[in-house]
């Protein structure tokens, strides 16, 4: 039975019993889901066409298809099955983020799923190079183990934090006493996750070529068309 929700990397069923529809792809047999959404079971269509005279050749009934449906951009637009909400992800909950950015001590990423919850709107994550690995911390290359447009598991160590409007005595000093409207320092800052666990890392992961790689080893991933292997601080499957 596939499950309601799946995101990058599920497994949705065997390809024996299913067809493959948007938004998966098949990897030895089984289907997984290649995005994050609600997951769409459509019954085969039986064509009724006239029987031909002569001797008949029996066809393979038609499978049922399973695709996965993006959440609903916004909430006025419909979607079918959509079970997007803006569950605020809390410390300790187990987060699905694409990697936006990467820089030297720490990467960006935009956090799409919360425990089970499809997330309508992404939220703002950091994963510090400290907390990439749980050894030799000081030795990690965030360039050998996270790309841009990764896909990874991670759990939520710290919350955001907020910052609010100051005063206007607080934003004369800062300004150095000029006048004016009071000022937000700024908005929501960034969610800190960590991927020190075996488990939490790179669950999905696009090669240079633009090929779905599978993972090979706690360190690499390969490319199915070329064989080349890239290395990734990979997510150990459950």
């Amino acid at each position: 039975m596939p499950p309601p929700t799946a995101y990058p990397g599920v497994a949705l069923g065997p390809s024996s019993k299913y067809a493959p529809g948007p938004g998966t792809h098949v990897h030895e047999g089984q289907i997984y889901a290649s995005l994050a959404g609600s997951v769409i079971t459509t019954p085969s269509s039986t064509p009724t066409a006239a029987p031909k005279p002569g001797p008949t050749k029996s066809q393979p009934p038609p499978l049922p298809q399973l695709s996965v449906a993006r959440p609903a951009p916004h909430p006025g637009i419909p979607s079918r099955l959509v079970s997007a909400t803006n569950t605020l992800p809390a410390v300790n909950d187990v987060v699905l983020a694409r990697v936006a950015r990467l820089q030297t001590r720490q990467i960006t990423v935009a956090i799409l799923v919360v425990g089970e919850a499809v997330c309508a709107d992404s939220f703002a994550g950091v994963v510090r190079k400290e907390d990439v690995r749980g050894w030799e911390v000081d030795r990690v290359v965030l360039g050998e183990g996270f790309r841009v447009g990764d896909v990874i598991r991670g759990v939520v160590v710290s919350g955001a934090a907020f910052l609010f409007l100051v005063d206007l005595r607080r934003m004369r000093e800062i300004a150095g006493g000029s006048h004016g409207v009071p000022i937000s320092l700024g908005d929501q800052a960034s969610y800190y996750l960590s991927t020190a666990r075996n488990e939490l890392g790179v669950i999905m992961a696009t090669s240079e070529d633009g090929n779905t790689m599978y993972p090979i080893s706690w360190k690499e991933f390969r490319d199915p068309v070329t064989g080349r292997t890239e290395s990734r601080k990979v997510a150990k499957p459950f």
